[in-house]
């Protein structure tokens, strides 16, 4: 991996895993999602992981139109740079989840390495009533469901947005085998260093959040790709905070959010992403961590600059 003498924090900020009724604090609308990612970005998050929702009732949306009700104010009000997913939620098309990022021409994007299994529905055995049906239906529905990105999709994003855009990609591996597919595109001159892996633990149809399986992912991150990577690590739900902490002190860059965690501490909602941000740059200085400034982190993963993309 390569040396990295400050830490880059990214901030998940609503995600489309949870839904309304887990926590009133998850941001929904358009104006929600903007005030948590500033508030994120002016507590030490140097990049913004976004999706967005319908602001009626909080369900995942691919449309550019509400991307484009937050993706300027964010841009207006900090300097961080903003990752729009390309996983997008549950059920849409490639061409959906494709539809805000083509407009915007963001820094970065995420992309999900492979095709997988992605298990929400044991949270129904917790909750039984739910605000909206949406989220039922949500939960439900990923009983009998894959999340879709072939070698052929993956080829298309890296060349459509990679290509066509400049946009640098937040590399999601949420298992073993996803690490081997990055190195397939790696290898064949599709993706270029420095690049980001992010690398994912806890999700029902991934790698489990096992502190072996940590070392595992790295070591084996570290055969494929050397000094060409930035490695990041994110775990979901209580496993967050422990996680990357641990993943830091080896090294790694971190990722929060509500995205990822509910929470900020045992038993305890987080009431914002700046909650997070805070926590984990407290423990990051606390181990005497440096933590990366946008600037940095643009320099770092050689981006082509907020001034470069769409909104």
């Amino acid at each position: 991996m390569a040396a990295s003498q400050k830490v880059i924090i990214t901030c998940a900020v609503t995600g489309s895993v949870h839904t309304p009724t887990m926590s009133p604090y998850l941001p929904l609308t358009p104006d929600e999602i903007a005030t948590q990612a500033v508030d994120a970005a002016e507590a030490g998050a140097s990049i913004l992981h976004l999706h967005a929702r319908n602001p009626e009732d909080g369900s995942p949306t691919p449309d550019p139109d509400v991307y484009m009700q937050f993706l300027p104010r964010i841009k207006q009000q900090t300097d961080a740079i903003v990752n729009i997913t390309t996983g997008g939620g549950h059920g849409m098309s490639l061409e959906e989840r494709l539809a805000g990022p083509l407009v915007a021409s963001p820094e970065m994007c995420s992309l999900n390495m492979g095709s997988m299994n992605f298990g929400l529905f044991p949270i129904l055995d917790k909750m039984k009533e739910f605000k909206y049906e949406w989220e039922r239906n949500h939960l439900e529905m990923t009983r009998d469901f894959i999340f879709r990105n072939t070698f052929k999709d993956i080829e298309g994003i890296l060349e459509i947005l990679g290509e066509g855009h400049g946009t640098r990609f937040e590399f999601e591996c949420y298992d073993v085998g996803h690490l081997y597919n990055l190195a397939h595109f790696v290898d064949r001159g599709l993706v270029k260093p420095p690049f980001l892996v992010q690398t994912i633990f806890g999700i029902l149809g991934g790698i489990g959040a096992d502190h072996k399986n940590l070392m595992h992912m790295r070591d084996i991150a570290n055969q494929l790709f050397g000094d060409d990577y930035q490695w990041s690590i994110l775990a979901a739900g209580r496993h967050q905070l422990p996680f990357v902490t641990m993943g830091a002190i080896m090294g790694g860059n971190v990722r929060v959010g509500l995205e990822d965690s509910l929470y900020a501490g045992k038993g305890k909602l987080a009431k914002s992403n700046a909650e997070q941000v805070t926590i984990i740059r407290s423990i990051m200085e606390n181990l005497s961590l440096e933590i990366a400034t946008p600037t940095e982190a643009r320099e770092m993963l050689a981006l082509k600059g907020g001034d470069m993309v769409k909104f």
